[in-house]
């Protein structure tokens, strides 16, 4: 059916063309789908975002600011810079329209934590909260929002995750018009490889399914990225790109040991040609935690982070 509907749209496309007739603004989108559209002056076949967690001790202002400065496409949040926006006043409606008029987008939201607990009447109880913060990533105009696997547990049930995890894609989809992605996290006890995370998404038994991936996270869990070549990019929502050190074993690293692109060990050319040659569309997010790099003026921080990133990419040759 999907190959079916790119004929389609191919061939409408090509039938206005060809009688003069003007081309609304979907089928526009469709046609710059179809020839591959590029970001970054035509360097990049992913817009490049910045999560917030880079430069973490500046203000939402500053960070707003240095993202678009630098040159950005987008910047990923954090719901609880949300949650101190609206507290301290904020609109959140008011600040996705200054996100856009600053050339930004939001593609994600992170994230949904305590959202996944072991039983119903936790899960119930836990819904005020989650539908709280659904709402938040929605007003901020984001894409999706991140559902993290936690509380945390050595025995996080697979198939109730998976139960739990279709119920708050229909929420987010329903109530907020706000898509849902799972994220697995690589030094957590449960959830924290690749194929645990499949399982959760596949078996949630709804075609939009989605999940956040993250260098680290596939190196730290163990997963490696040999596999990412066997899915299909449209099960990726958002990919956080990074890199990490070689002298530091791969079980003692956390979110601390994140490195920029390119100055670690990671085989991040073979990478991004998997996403490349899987049809990977959406963003890839420069996600980093480390506190020299927060010590850092901030717009030095993402100057180098995006420079570094572009290198990358060009490097890959995709």
């Amino acid at each position: 059916m999907k190959h079916f509907e790119l004929n389609r749209r191919t061939f409408l496309l090509s039938t206005a063309a060809a009688t003069g007739i003007a081309t609304t603004g979907a089928a526009t989108a469709h046609a710059e789908a179809a020839a591959g559209k590029r970001y970054q002056d035509g360097l990049s076949p992913w817009p490049l975002v910045l999560n917030t967690s880079t430069i973490r001790p500046a203000s939402l202002e500053d960070k707003l600011r240095v993202t678009a400065a630098a040159g950005w496409d987008g910047i990923e949040l954090w719901i609880n810079e949300l949650e101190d926006y609206e507290k301290d006043g904020g609109s959140l409606k008011e600040l996705n329209q200054r996100i856009k008029d600053m050339g930004l987008y939001v593609p994600n939201i992170i994230g949904l934590w305590n959202a996944m607990p072991p039983t119903r009447e936790e899960f119930e109880a836990s819904l005020p909260e989650t539908r709280e913060r659904m709402r938040r990533s929605s007003e901020v105009g984001s894409l999706h929002v991140a559902a993290i696997p936690a509380p945390d547990r050595e025995d996080f049930d697979l198939k109730w995750g998976a139960e739990m995890y279709r119920e708050l894609m229909r929420i987010g989809r329903d109530d907020y018009g706000l898509a849902v992605a799972f994220e697995f996290v690589g030094f957590m006890k449960g959830v924290h490889r690749l194929g645990q995370a499949c399982a959760v998404a596949l078996d949630a038994n709804d075609d939009k399914a989605c999940l956040i991936m993250d260098t680290f996270h596939l190196f730290r869990g163990g997963s490696g990225f040999n596999a990412l070549g066997l899915i299909q990019g449209a099960l990726i929502a958002n990919f956080h790109f990074n890199d990490v050190p070689g002298d530091v074993p791969r079980e003692e690293q956390g979110d601390e040991h994140r490195l920029y692109p390119g100055d670690g060990i990671l085989p991040l050319t073979q990478v991004l040609q998997s996403l490349k040659a899987i049809g990977y569309e959406k963003a890839l997010s420069l996600e980093i935690f480390k506190r020299d790099y927060w010590e850092q003026p901030p717009d030095q921080v993402a100057a180098d982070g995006l420079r570094k990133t572009r290198e990358c990419i060009a490097t890959a040759g995709v």
